[in-house]
């Protein structure tokens, strides 16, 4: 069997009958091409069938390929904002490689993105110091997301994790819950200078506790819902049981919620609510009262922001997109207070 030698770059010039780094202009979505040039560019790289080298750009330090970083894979809202990222890049010349990193920092699986020689990075890195990430900003494009700085090295993507809050908070004292607990993350995630999500979420928490001269109640639980199952139980089982459970998030607020459920309990008794709004917390047979932080409208923003650096914008941007409140079932006033 003999393959057919691959359509070059050098081709595709020939065939729109412009230059070869006309061509590439094109193809990079570079400022300063005309529509009749692109509309030229493109009609002969699908005449002819051109596909992009990416490991000979890659060798180049022109890679048509974006690294995504994440913590982990398992957690639903993340996945959702990788998959939005995937779909917006959809039809473009652009790839996306996601890399896990297991850690906090990532800084492991990024730098084996800059190893691959990616034209961008987003990532995930919520502990990652401000001083790395702007070095790294220096050698490559990069967008943060779930980060609450306003470093002028890279963008950053986030929700409005303060008006989030407030919007759950809100809810559940207007249905005449004044004993709520908060289920978060220990204390390297939620400590003021962090930044996270948690952190933000947190504080908002305490501060509406204290408007309503109330007692803040802050249980921490691995970022898991087995564990955050284990916590409620203990929870459950004190002198001190709270009419509410507001999780950090949805993770850990089905993790509640069975606990709730397994102790023959319901809302009436304890309303479990959660954050981010997980495909999972719609389902009937959950029905989580939860904030939605438009995760798939993050990750479309991510890939739009890096690409705007990779074509040359070099002033920061810092994005926040806007919460929802989404009241279910497992909220409700309380049988007791």
């Amino acid at each position: 069997m003999v393959l057919s030698r691959s359509a070059t770059l050098e081709d595709v010039a020939r065939e729109a009958g412009v230059s070869r780094a006309a061509v590439s202009k094109v193809i990079r979505k570079a400022y300063g091409v005309s529509p009749e040039m692109r509309k030229r560019v493109l009609e002969a790289i699908e005449k002819i069938n051109y596909r992009p080298n990416v490991a000979a750009r890659a060798m180049m330090g022109s890679s048509y390929t974006l690294g995504f970083e994440l913590a982990v894979l398992e957690n639903p809202a993340l996945a959702q904002m990788v998959q939005s990222a995937a779909d917006t890049l959809a039809g473009s010349e652009y790839q996306l490689v996601a890399a896990p990193s297991g850690t906090p920092d990532g800084s492991g699986a990024i730098q084996a993105l800059l190893d691959l020689r990616v034209a961008g990075i987003i990532a995930i890195a919520p502990l990652a110091s401000k001083e790395w990430l702007a070095d790294l900003a220096g050698r490559v494009p990069l967008v943060m997301l779930a980060r609450h700085d306003s470093a002028p090295a890279y963008d950053t993507v986030s929700g409005d994790d303060a008006q989030g809050t407030r919007l759950m908070m809100e809810h559940l004292f207007a249905l005449g819950h004044d004993r709520i607990a908060h289920l978060t993350r220990f204390e390297d995630f939620t400590a003021p200078e962090a930044a996270t999500p948690q952190s933000v979420r947190l504080q908002t928490y305490v501060e509406c506790m204290a408007e309503k001269g109330r007692e803040a109640h802050i249980v921490r639980a691995l970022p898991s819902e087995p564990d955050a199952c284990r916590i409620t139980h203990e929870l459950l089982e004190s002198g001190d049981c709270p009419t509410a459970i507001f999780a950090s998030t949805d993770d850990q607020a089905l993790g509640a919620l069975r606990a709730v459920m397994e102790r023959g309990l319901g809302p009436a008794d304890v309303s479990v609510a959660g954050y981010d709004d997980i495909r999972m917390s719609s389902h009937p047979g959950i029905s989580l009262t939860t904030v939605a932080q438009a995760v798939q409208e993050q990750g479309s923003l991510a890939v739009s922001l890096l690409l705007e650096r990779i074509q040359g914008r070099t002033d920061a941007r810092h994005v926040t997109t806007a919460p929802a409140l989404k009241v279910r079932n497992s909220t409700a006033p309380p049988r007791r207070k």
